[in-house]
């Protein structure tokens, strides 16, 4: 299967411009990272920025009531602080969800663009023949 791929990769390349050529290759998979970095630099990368820097937070937050969890000795103090690690936690999953899903539409675009290109480029040397 992965010869077909560098085959159609390569007729595909051949029927683009330059330009386009270019265009096709930087719509290739990314590592992580990248696609972490492409969800900051999106029109909503500053609500994610923000976000990342409330998880952060809620994690300092987490980890003060996880201390005060193991040193408090009633059991009022333990609910209170269990509740409120929880909290913490659910609040960091939603964030991290939301992230997840911005890289997931991210990919999603990603692929229909090459899809488009694909087609594009097939349309023009269907014409050519």
């Amino acid at each position: 299967m992965k010869k077909g791929e560098e085959t159609i990769d390569t007729l595909i390349k051949a029927a683009l411009t330059k330009e386009e050529s270019k265009f096709y290759d930087a719509l290739g998979e990314q590592s992580l990272m990248g696609k972490l970095g492409e969800v900051h630099k999106g029109k909503t990368g500053w609500l994610a920025s923000i976000m990342t820097v409330m998880h952060i937070l809620i994690f300092v937050v987490f980890v003060f009531c996880a201390v005060r969890f193991f040193n408090a000795e009633l059991t009022n103090e333990l609910i209170k602080w269990a509740c409120a690690g929880f909290l913490c936690m659910i609040f960091m999953g939603m964030m991290k969800l939301y992230i997840w899903m911005q890289m997931d539409k991210n990919d999603i675009l990603r692929a229909l663009k090459r899809l488009e290109l694909q087609v594009a480029a097939f349309t023009t040397t269907s014409k050519v023949k």
